[in-house]
C-alpha cells in the first residue's frame, strides 16, 4: 500500500492531468481535485472501472487506478457511475463556484463531486446535495458527514423546494430545465444541466453522447444560455417529459 505522501503526489498529478485534458486553468479547481480523496467516496476496493468493453475490477485496494480519467461503477448493474473527472472539471469550471456561495448538487451520487464543490465554496459557503436513489443518498450522507457545510437530502430534486442558489449543478439527464430551478437561481446564478434524449439507453451504461451540457445564467428577467460540451448521463428520475423529449 502506498503512503499518504505518495498518494498526495498521485492526486496532484491527477488533478493537473485532468484539467489539462480539457484546457482548464484554475488553481482553485486543481487544489480541490488534488485534495478530495476519491477512494473515500467510492468505498473499499477493489473497484469496478468502466471500460468500453465493460466493467473491469482493479487488481486490489490500491487506490492509484482511481486517479485517472475513468468512470467508476457505484451501481454497475444499473450503469450508474462516479463520472468522468475531465468532464466534471470542464463543467465545474463553467459553473465557476466562488467562496461563500450556495450550490445545489442534483444527482449527487456518492458525494465525490459534492465534496469538490464544498472545497470550492469553502467554509463560508454551503452545498445542498440531492440524490434520488436511496442507497446512494445513504452512502453520500455517510461519506460527507465530516463536512459541516454540506447537507444531503434524499428525494426528487425536481419536486422539492430549494433555497435561493448561486449554482445548481445537475448530474442526471433532463429533457428541459425545471422551472423551479430557474426560479431558485439568484441574480447571476448559474444552472449547469445536461439536456439529453432517451436514445441509446437500452443497455447500461450508455455509449457515446446523447445530448449536451448547458450553462444557463440568470440576468434579471432573462436567462443567457451557452453550450459547454457534449454529454451522456443516465436519465434522471422526474427530469423527463414526453413533450420536451
Amino acid at each position: 500500500m502506498k503512503s499518504e505522501a505518495e498518494l498526495a503526489d498521485i492526486r496532484r498529478a491527477y488533478a493537473r492531468r485532468i484539467l489539462a485534458a480539457v484546457g482548464v486553468n484554475s488553481a482553485e479547481l486543481e487544489d480541490a481535485f488534488a485534495t478530495v480523496k476519491r477512494e473515500h467516496y467510492l468505498g473499499p476496493g477493489p473497484w469496478q472501472i468502466f471500460r468500453w468493453s465493460g466493467y473491469q475490477p482493479t487488481p486490489d485496494d490500491d487506490p492509484t487506478p482511481l486517479y485517472d480519467n475513468v468512470l467508476v461503477g457505484i451501481i454497475p448493474e444499473r450503469g450508474l457511475n462516479n463520472g468522468q473527472p475531465s468532464g466534471h472539471a470542464m463543467w465545474l469550471a463553467a459553473a465557476a463556484p466562488r467562496s461563500g456561495e450556495h450550490v445545489v448538487h442534483i444527482g449527487a451520487g456518492v458525494g465525490y463531486y459534492t465534496a469538490i464543490l464544498a472545497e470550492l465554496v469553502g467554509p463560508q459557503g454551503r452545498v445542498t446535495a440531492i440524490e434520488h436513489e436511496p442507497r446512494l443518498a445513504a452512502r453520500a450522507r455517510a461519506n460527507l458527514a465530516h463536512l459541516p457545510n454540506v447537507t444531503v437530502l434524499q428525494g426528487d430534486g425536481a419536486a422539492m423546494p430549494l433555497d435561493p442558489a448561486d449554482i445548481i449543478y445537475v448530474n442526471a439527464g433532463a429533457t428541459r430545465p425545471v422551472d423551479a430551478w430557474l426560479d431558485a437561481l439568484k441574480e447571476g446564478g448559474r444552472l449547469i444541466i445536461p439536456l439529453t434524449t432517451n436514445a441509446a439507453f437500452g443497455s447500461a451504461p450508455p455509449s457515446g453522447s446523447q445530448g449536451a451540457m448547458f450553462r444557463i445564467e440568470r440576468r434579471g428577467d432573462e436567462f443567457h444560455v451557452n453550450v459547454v460540451s457534449g454529454a451522456a448521463f443516465i436519465p434522471g428520475e422526474g427530469l423527463r417529459d414526453p413533450v420536451s423529449e
